[in-house]
């Protein structure tokens, strides 16, 4: 039987075969030990990314991730003005795409890194490479419709 840990690395090509043929990042490549795949028409760079989690041997996390405070707040305004909840939104794109494990929680912080971070955390121990694909679809198409993530060359 082979270990959980070994499986991250083919996880992570195959949620990066998703993301290709999903044709909604701007780019897709595996970086240092994780998969990031750059938003297509955000106003300022953002990255949704596949990642291990270093404290555990089977859960890896679904992120967005920015350096541009003034992009996150918009996320954030967008959110208090419609009254809207991440979670609901979030869970409404997974159904769209035929998730049926149930809501996924998820985290709004700002990383050690100074990365302002929305994150949700995926078990390998229950979830494949395509509900990993499934999640991250998910996160792109809800974030794609908040703040200025879809700003593209419409702004000069």
């Amino acid at each position: 039987m082979g270990t959980r840990a070994l499986d991250i690395e083919s996880v992570l090509r195959g949620v990066g075969e998703v993301a290709r043929e999903a044709g909604v990042f701007a780019s897709v490549a595996l970086e240092g030990g994780m998969l990031v795949c750059a938003a297509k028409d955000s106003a300022e760079p953002a990255f949704y990314r596949v990642e291990r989690d270093a404290s555990s041997p089977t859960r890896i996390w679904v992120t967005l991730v920015m350096k541009d405070r003034w992009l996150s707040e918009s996320i954030e305004t967008d959110l208090v003005h419609t009254g809207d909840k991440l979670d609901e939104l979030l869970e409404d794109e997974l159904v769209d795409l035929g998730w049926t494990h149930g809501r996924m929680p998820f985290e709004h912080f700002r990383s050690d890194d100074l990365l302002f971070t929305f994150r949700s955390p995926v078990d390998l121990a229950r979830h494949d490479a395509r509900d990993v694909g499934t999640l991250l679809l998910a996160y792109e198409q809800c974030f794609r419709q908040l703040g200025d993530m879809e700003a593209g060359d419409d702004e000069d």
